[in-house]
């Protein structure tokens, strides 16, 4: 059976461990976080860990969080299906397009998104994300899958009309994004470049691509960013999103409290967030 790991709250704060069905198995104490676990070796090592224990608490009892909450680095880049491009009024660029999120951005699976009380313009961006397991710098193309602890689901969402004026504004507001629900290990996911993308709005599929229609590949993804930064373990990489987002549609398809989001990659499972109206400070 397959086995996921996940970064979760129960009764004593932040916890990781590995899933296997509906049941979590604490792995907490090989270390203060996942992230860690990761700069230690290779996933194999912590499913050996975890094939030898029984499982702590059922997957629906506990607060799922973003799967690497204390990421370092979550790396995201733009405009890297070409319809995508089109529909957002120019060509695909020629070079890779990054941005920045920041980790307080960013939800856990089942747990809610706030739409800003500052705009109407609050969109969504299905995307598959990539969490190194290996560092370096300066990786080749072909070596750069190598790297890969694993896959994970990615809502980048979006305040447009912030985004016109600061992108990193428009990509960064509290809790208007969203990654898990959980990491699947590399090696369930032999070529990144074949998996099916969706993203459901209330049900309705708004995004339906295939990974394969990626304008920058995950290899050549990683192999770009680690040209001038070196790549840590936990490192959270976001590989852009297909056509259908709110902001191209007319009229324009803006999320709003109430709406549920789904974005579903196969191989990998669905990540689900709820939109609530920013809580007032």
């Amino acid at each position: 059976m397959q086995m996921k790991f996940v970064s979760y709250e129960y009764t004593h704060g932040p916890r990781f461990g590995a899933v296997i069905g509906n049941d979590i198995i604490d792995l907490s104490d090989a270390g203060h976080s996942l992230r860690a676990l990761l700069a230690t070796g290779p996933l194999d090592n912590l499913q050996a860990v975890a094939s030898k224990r029984k499982p702590t608490v059922a997957l629906d009892h506990v607060v799922l969080l973003q799967v690497i909450p204390d990421a370092a680095r979550v790396i995201c880049v733009g405009k890297n299906y070409k319809d995508h491009a089109v529909e957002m009024g120019g060509p695909p660029p020629e070079n890779m397009v990054l941005f920045m999120r920041t980790v307080q951005s960013l939800v856990g699976h089942r747990q809610s998104v706030a739409c800003p009380s500052a705009s109407k313009e609050y969109d969504y961006e299905g995307e598959l994300a990539v969490i190194i397991g290996r560092g370096g710098r300066r990786i080749s193309p072909e070596k750069a899958l190598s790297h890969v602890a694993g896959y994970t689901c990615f809502l980048d969402g979006s305040i447009r009309d912030f985004q016109k004026h600061s992108f990193t504004a428009g990509k960064n507001f509290d809790s208007s994004g969203a990654c898990g629900p959980w990491l699947v290990p590399a090696t369930e996911v032999p070529d990144p470049q074949t998996l099916n993308i969706a993203t459901r709005i209330n049900g309705e599929v708004v995004q339906q691509a295939n990974t394969s229609q990626m304008i920058f590949s995950v290899a050549q993804i990683i192999s770009y960013i680690s040209t001038f930064t070196h790549l840590e373990p936990g490192d959270v990489i976001a590989t852009g999103t297909p056509a259908g987002v709110g902001a191209a549609r007319t009229p324009p398809k803006w999320l709003k409290p109430g709406d549920k989001v789904e974005v579903e990659i196969e191989r990998i499972g669905i990540l689900a967030n709820t939109v609530i109206s920013e809580p007032s400070v």
